[in-house]
C-alpha cells in the first residue's frame, strides 16, 4: 500500500487542523479525536499531547490509522462515541472534524462536552448547508479558494464514508451550538466549514 505522508496531504478538513492545534489548552495531557478516520489529526495532536485516543465507527479507517501510526501514547479504537465506555470528564481536549453531521448534532455536542474535563477545550470543525441564493457569494468565494489551494497542494481523498448533504444549515448549526454550549465561539470558514470552540467551565 502506497502511504502518502501526512505532511503531503491536503483537503478541506486538513486545512483547519492548525485551528484545532492552536486551540488546545496549555498543558493538555489527554485528547480524544471523535471520527478520527485514518488518524491524521490524532497524529498531529500527539506532537503536543502525551496521550491521544482516536475513535471511529469505520473499522477499515481504524486499521489504516493503526498501520500509519508508530508513536506510543496514541491509541485507535473502533467504536461509537455514544456508547464506548469512556469515563466522564476524562479528556483535556476533545476534537472532531467532519463528523458531527453524521450524528444527532445536539446529542453529539452534549456527549463530547460530557467527556471533557473542567477547563478543557472542545473544538469541532464541521459541515453545514448553505442557503441559496443568499449564500451565493460565499459559495463563489469558496470555489476560488479551493482552486488555488488545489493547484498548490493537490487534493487528498480520505477513505472514510461520507454524508451529503449535511442535514443542518450554518444558521441552524450556529443556533444549536450557542444553546448547547453556553459561551462557545462559532465561526464560519471559507472552505465550506464552520468551527465551534468551547472551554468547559471549571465549576
Amino acid at each position: 500500500m502506497l502511504v502518502i505522508p501526512d505532511a503531503d496531504r491536503w483537503n478541506h478538513n486538513i486545512h483547519y487542523h492548525r485551528l484545532i492545534e492552536r486551540a488546545l489548552p496549555q498543558g493538555c495531557a489527554s485528547a480524544l479525536d471523535v471520527g478520527c478516520g485514518e488518524g491524521v489529526l490524532a497524529r498531529q495532536l500527539r506532537r503536543q499531547v502525551p496521550e491521544v485516543v482516536g475513535i471511529d465507527l469505520d473499522e477499515p479507517s481504524i486499521m489504516l490509522a493503526r498501520q500509519q501510526s508508530s508513536s506510543c501514547g496514541i491509541r485507535f479504537v473502533v467504536g461509537d462515541v455514544f456508547t464506548y465506555p469512556f469515563d466522564p470528564a476524562s479528556f483535556g481536549a476533545v476534537t472532531s472534524v467532519a463528523t458531527l453531521h453524521h450524528l444527532d448534532a445536539r446529542a453529539g455536542l452534549e456527549r463530547m462536552a460530557d467527556l471533557l474535563k473542567p477547563g478543557g477545550t472542545l473544538v469541532v470543525v464541521g459541515l453545514a448547508r448553505s442557503r441559496l441564493p443568499r449564500d451565493l457569494h460565499r459559495e463563489l468565494c469558496a470555489t476560488m479558494v479551493h482552486r488555488i489551494h488545489r493547484i498548490r497542494r493537490g487534493y487528498w481523498e480520505h477513505s472514510a464514508p461520507t454524508v451529503w448533504p449535511p442535514p443542518m444549515t450554518y444558521g441552524e448549526m450556529r443556533a444549536l451550538a450557542m444553546t448547547s454550549l453556553s459561551g462557545c465561539v462559532f465561526r464560519r470558514h471559507a472552505l465550506w466549514r464552520y468551527s465551534i470552540t468551547w472551554t468547559k467551565p471549571d465549576t
